[in-house]
């Protein structure tokens, strides 16, 4: 398939800056660059990973694309409609395209609803369905994530960490949308759990066609998810491309010392060590050029 047809999401030099100190006329003084000039694509039926340490950005990312936060700079375009600045009935409909999967699956659900509410509640905001057709839509939603129908009527604190998330996917998955952002979607989870919930990511993908742009620090993860790997580093990114290209032979030093750092399972394995010079510079003050070039040097 021709790659510009088969392209469901486009980010072009996306900017999030944030004034953190104004001067006495109310000037920006200082400005914290979040996201500064990201681009990238994903394809249909793609996940992208979006991946760098604690403060970088990726989180960021993931909003602006949502329209949770408007961008300072730059454009989004789903299925070659730009959808930056939508408002109203257009902001509605991108929103039934787009949906989310958030980090803490105790956080993101609310307490005071039974789960079948809780994943009805897009289709109840979205579609006009009585009360048997709504409670049969939640009942395959149900069925589709791996939960029992009887789950329904519970409360959030009757379920585990990773039945929670499987709600948090039902929810997402509700609208049949085009596009999930999934920011760190099995952090919170432990090791056997998430090797459930991504098994159960990968088969819907691949029933529904979905596309991923799945949000994390954890590269074992992301290696075994992800088709194309983007690696950011200061609200910027430094490298992108195929996950084998990224994780078999990195070019950036960032990207290198990235996967040396990560756990790997075999005990007797080794692999070079990279150690980075000094702290990574301040995102209101960043360095000009390559954000990473004052911390190349290998010691």
């Amino acid at each position: 398939m021709n790659q510009k047809n088969n392209e469901l999401l486009r980010v072009d030099g996306l900017a999030r800056h944030f004034v953190v100190e104004r001067g006495l006329l109310g000037g920006a003084r200082k400005v914290l660059k979040a996201v500064d000039g990201v681009s990238f694509s994903l394809g249909r039926g793609e996940t992208l990973g979006l991946v760098g340490e604690s403060g970088c950005g990726k989180s960021t990312v993931g909003k602006l694309i949502l329209r949770l936060q408007e961008p300072t700079a730059g454009t989004v375009s789903l299925d070659g409609r730009d959808v930056t600045h939508v408002h109203g009935s257009a902001l509605r409909d991108f929103r039934r395209q787009v949906q989310m999967v958030f980090q803490d699956p105790y956080a993101s659900v609310n307490p005071r609803l039974r789960a079948g509410r809780i994943v009805g509640e897009p289709l109840e905001n979205y579609e006009k369905l009585d009360a048997a057709a709504l409670e049969d839509r939640v009942a395959q939603l149900f069925d589709r994530v791996g939960l029992r129908r009887d789950g329904m009527h519970r409360f959030p604190f009757e379920f585990s960490g990773g039945q929670r998330q499987r709600l948090g996917i039902a929810r997402a998955l509700a609208l049949s949308p085009g596009l999930i952002v999934a920011d760190e979607p099995v952090s919170a989870l432990d090791v056997s759990v998430q090797a459930q919930v991504i098994n159960l990511m990968g088969d819907l993908q691949e029933q529904l066609g979905l596309s991923y742009l799945f949000i994390s620090h954890d590269l074992a993860v992301v290696e075994h998810i992800a088709h194309r790997v983007a690696v950011m580093y200061l609200g910027r990114i430094v490298e992108i491309g195929p996950r084998k290209a990224i994780f078999g032979a990195p070019r950036h030093p960032y990207t290198q010392a990235l996967i040396a750092a990560a756990p790997i399972p075999d005990p007797k394995a080794r692999r070079e060590r990279h150690v980075l010079e000094g702290d990574v510079p301040s995102p209101v003050n960043p360095p000009g050029g390559c954000p990473f070039h004052t911390r190349t040097g290998w010691r």
